[in-house]
């Protein structure tokens, strides 16, 4: 009889921890339908920069193969954006009310309004046309009116110099001596792409771009 017992309680305690072993593979089940499973950080910054990087080589692949054109430098520079973006990735929301990340919101404003206006007066007033071909450029670039009104009154690149100022709020949002290096070398890049695209419009437009070059600044309104 005591073994019988006994064999009962065994069989009994065999299914409790049957029906435990259930219920926690369920919750755990349940633990990944509800609460899924974010992939590590560095993995993250890895897949952003390989996404981020085949995108843009894609749109820069006239330039890509021209490598004395413009876009040529212009897809290195936005590369250098990209590390600088990539590595401050984790910190994007953290200490919002923190100096730098002020400043840094301050240039993502500017930035989105110099490209903003930069791009409209190139359609609205530039008269672009696609059969033009002199240089790879993206099809709002294609301009054959040289545009001197608005920002372009006084600065003759506001597209490149919202990059400049979006570099710079990439930044600060971690300062850092790595952080900076990759903006002063993503800057060089953004003054080589100004540089070239300069060379090319003065063949296209001639005389009247040199003349223009002389009573503007390159990026910052009255400063650079």
């Amino acid at each position: 009889m005591v073994f019988a017992r006994a064999h009962v309680l065994l069989d009994k305690t065999k299914e409790w921890m049957s029906h435990a072993v259930a219920i926690k593979w369920l919750r755990r089940t349940a633990g990944c339908i509800w609460y899924p499973v974010y992939p590590r950080p560095s993995v993250l910054k890895g897949i952003t920069f390989v996404a981020v990087t085949i995108a843009l080589a894609y749109v820069s692949r006239a330039s890509l193969r021209k490598s004395g054109s413009h876009g040529y430098y212009r897809f290195f520079a936005w590369e250098c954006m990209l590390v600088l973006f990539v590595l401050n990735m984790d910190v994007w929301y953290v200490n919002t009310n923190s100096t730098n990340q002020i400043i840094s919101g301050f240039l993502f404003f500017s930035s989105l309004l110099m490209v903003m206006f930069g791009v409209m007066l190139l359609q609205w007033s530039g008269k672009p046309d696609t059969n033009r071909n002199d240089a790879p450029m993206f099809e709002f670039e294609k301009t054959t009116v040289l545009v001197r009104v608005g920002i372009y009154r006084y600065i003759r690149h506001p597209i490149y110099g919202s990059l400049f100022l979006l570099c710079w709020g990439f930044f600060f949002k971690n300062p850092s001596l790595a952080g900076g290096a990759l903006a002063i070398i993503a800057n060089g890049f953004l003054l080589a792409t100004a540089r070239v695209e300069e060379s090319e419009n003065i063949r296209y437009f001639g005389e009247e771009y040199r003349e223009y070059m002389k009573q503007s600044k390159m990026f910052i309104p009255f400063i650079l």
